[in-house]
């Protein structure tokens, strides 16, 4: 299954980091790995995408990134202070000097009044930089969902990497 649209930002996103020397890696729950999916599609992406982790569990997080139990017990999983510590814990777990994480509510169920189904928060981190973060609100399926989260995810890697 193709998507024009994914594969077109992340062959920007290729291109992009190939020029500055710069990998990859991607820190993943809610997309369970389709941000990697979408650039390991792309030919030669291994000079450029370090690994990705899909952590899914609170456990995993903790265990594969180093997100503090103490920030998944006070914030939950799915806000910016754990994603932001999802996109340290990529950076400082692989050799690459950008990464994205995700974490969100895709639906059907999940949901609550605080955090209804198409809660998402992104982090993308750079070396020797600030974090960024944001909390966006998606509508439609859950396939819909997660494929806004991956094209957000892409486009803003490929402005960051700019």
């Amino acid at each position: 299954m193709t998507d024009p649209e994914l594969d077109a930002l992340a062959h920007r996103l290729g291109d992009t980091l190939t020029a500055r020397g710069w990998c990859l890696a991607t820190a993943e729950s809610c997309t369970g790995g389709w941000i990697a999916t979408a650039v390991t599609a792309i030919g030669g992406s291994s000079a450029w995408f370090d690994r990705g982790f899909v952590t899914y569990s609170n456990e995993a997080k903790t265990d594969m990134l180093g997100v503090a139990p103490h920030t998944l017990a006070t914030h939950g999983a799915v806000s910016e202070a754990t994603v932001r510590e999802m996109a340290a814990g990529a950076l400082a777990r692989s050799r690459a000097e950008l990464s994205v994480a995700v974490s969100g509510i895709a639906g059907p169920t999940g949901g609550t009044a605080a955090k209804p189904v198409g809660m998402v928060c992104l982090a993308w981190a750079i070396k020797g930089r600030p974090l960024r973060s944001e909390t966006l609100h998606f509508t439609g399926d859950r396939q819909s969902i997660r494929r806004q989260t991956v094209l957000r995810a892409l486009h803003v890697l490929v402005e960051l990497a700019a």
